[in-house]
């Protein structure tokens, strides 16, 4: 399995926002668009206390590694999640209504949303539901910090959201 991948981010988090690359001539080769490679991983989504938790969870070290120094250099910034199937956009969660926090694991990070308001805590939990559903019938997920992807993957295959005891 490969541990990165490669995710274009001109239009990531711009809903209704196509990409145009205008071709110049050059003598050197070039990619069109904005390309960043992010880790690969495999993301678990959990109900908790007042929100949800997003483990991603990477195979390899070099991968968790960059994932963790990722998420410690936009540390503080809005969390959100973009769904895609076949590289086109399916949907764009983002976690406004809640606190999110990071926290550094031995095989990548824990991101934990959450919200001390009922309304909103629901809110959150939907919107990770709403991920896990995607997931598991075929679409990829970038989970983004600033609008910057930190990972990209695939879920741990459950019927729905675990719900934390």
């Amino acid at each position: 399995m490969v541990a990165n991948m490669m995710v274009e981010r001109t239009n990531m988090g711009l809903s209704g926002v196509s990409s145009m690359v205008t071709p110049t001539m050059t003598t050197t080769p070039s990619v069109p668009g904005n390309f960043l490679m992010v880790p690969r991983c495999t993301m678990k989504i959990e109900k908790c206390t007042g929100g949800i938790k997003i483990h991603c969870v990477c195979d390899d070290k070099m991968a968790a590694s960059m994932v963790q120094n990722l998420c410690t250099m936009l540390v503080g910034g809005m969390c959100s999640c973009c769904v895609m199937m076949n590289g086109m956009q399916v949907c764009t969660v983002n976690f406004t209504m809640g606190m999110c926090r990071c926290e550094m694991t031995e095989t990548g990070v824990c991101i934990t949303c959450t919200s001390g308001d009922s309304q909103c805590c629901e809110m959150i939990q939907a919107c990770g539901e709403c991920c896990v559903v995607l997931m598991n019938n075929g679409c990829t997920c970038c989970v983004m910090m600033n609008n910057t992807p930190v990972c990209c993957g695939t879920c741990e295959t459950t019927p729905s959201v675990a719900k934390k005891k």
